[in-house]
């Protein structure tokens, strides 16, 4: 058994031919630059690309493994280089359950599977090419699909205000939407940890994940996991999710919760934070429209009582954010070390003071052992290191 770095959660910005997949994403992030980052300065052994529903990817994917340049493996998941990637869809739902939508993501070993998904797919969504579509069908419909064909089901980011199981306030169970017993895993977003996520008494007897989301390859590991695997692989992968045979997730490594976007509740017009005596007006622009912070909103949901034993969660910042760590730092540090994983988890203080000042070295010790000064972040602002 090995321990690998594993990202589930990264968009496709554009295909081979330069259309638009995830709207919102990097221009320059494409299938082939998401692999190369992640078997080269990220250090990733294991990524899920979200968006290989879309048939312009997946030609993409084909490409490589025509040419010899990847390779499917007998036991799921596409070999690059040092990195193997399993292929995902990130689908919106928005069924008379859900009182908003929801997105959900969708996993298969072979693409093969995918490539049947996407012609599924086709029937109950207008555009299968672009990231995060509507289904027009139900949660549990998709669901039974994913599993019947062999597929693994992870709710994304489930407590952001918008997209989320939990983030509309007229919604307060997974069982509103979703049958639990087809659920692999729970992923808890950038504004939730597992001690924020362990109030819930419902989510008990799931595994949670923490991924990036990336929209761009800088973003890619701003959140992933350290997976206890016999070698990566689809089935492997199962295996930890629901930890069988040895397999497991070890440690959870995301950003401080005070960081994300949605931490706090804030005005939506000006951001300021509110407090607790609970304000109809904000009292700095006069407003009345208030976006719900995570951390307000899982105290709502509240329902305390003894949570299973969790991996520990280590708050971590992308690295290239840290004070001290500019682009020609950032690119010293590869150099140097080959990979971010290298440098977050193994490299020595006293490589590190070879190349860095003091105060810099200092800070990547502190972020390993998960110690910040933070500005909270709230009503889509990121929080700050201060």
């Amino acid at each position: 058994m090995n321990n690998y770095f594993v990202d589930l959660h990264i968009h496709i910005g554009r295909d081979w031919y330069g259309g638009p997949v995830k709207i919102t994403g990097s221009k320059n992030l494409t299938l082939t630059k998401v692999v190369e980052e992640a078997s080269g300065s990220k250090g990733l052994d294991m990524v899920g690309v979200i968006d290989a529903q879309s048939p312009a990817v997946q030609e993409e994917i084909q490409s490589h493994l025509s040419k010899g340049e990847a390779r499917e493996l007998p036991e799921g998941g596409i070999q690059y280089n040092q990195t193997v990637l399993i292929p995902g869809a990130e689908i919106e739902v928005y069924d008379a359950s859900c009182s908003g939508p929801v997105h959900l993501l969708c996993y298969f070993p072979y693409m093969k599977d995918m490539a049947r998904f996407s012609k599924w797919l086709s029937k109950k969504m207008k555009n299968i090419s672009l990231s995060s579509q509507r289904f027009y069908g139900t949660a549990r419909e998709l669901q039974s699909y994913v599993r019947d064909n062999g597929g693994l089901f992870i709710p994304a980011h489930i407590f952001t205000p918008f997209k989320s199981l939990y983030g509309k306030g007229v919604r307060t169970s997974l069982e509103e939407v979703l049958d639990n017993r087809f659920i692999d895993a729970v992923e808890l977003g950038l504004s939730a940890d597992t001690g924020m996520a362990s109030h819930l008494y419902e989510l008990q007897p799931f595994t949670y994940v923490t991924n990036s989301d990336a929209h761009s390859t800088a973003n890619m590991a701003r959140e992933y996991q350290s997976i206890r695997m016999k070698d990566p692989s689809f089935e492997e992968l199962r295996l930890a999710l629901h930890n069988r045979s040895g397999r497991k997730v070890n440690v959870n490594y995301g950003m401080d919760p005070r960081m994300g976007k949605y931490y706090q509740t804030v005005c939506a017009a000006c951001l300021h934070q509110r407090s607790d005596n609970e304000e109809i007006r904000c009292p700095s622009c006069g407003k009345e429209k208030w976006i719900k912070g995570v951390s307000d909103r899982i105290r709502e949901l509240s329902v305390r009582r003894q949570d299973r034993e969790r991996p520990p969660y280590i708050p971590q910042v992308p690295l290239h954010t840290l004070p001290g760590i500019g682009p020609k730092t950032y690119q010293k540090l590869i150099d140097a070390f080959q990979n971010e994983m290298n440098i977050i988890h193994h490299a020595s203080e006293s490589d590190l003071i070879r190349l860095l000042p003091g105060s810099t070295v200092q800070r990547i010790l502190d972020m390993r052992k998960g110690i910040f000064s933070i500005t909270k972040g709230g009503g889509g602002k990121y929080g700050v290191i201060r």
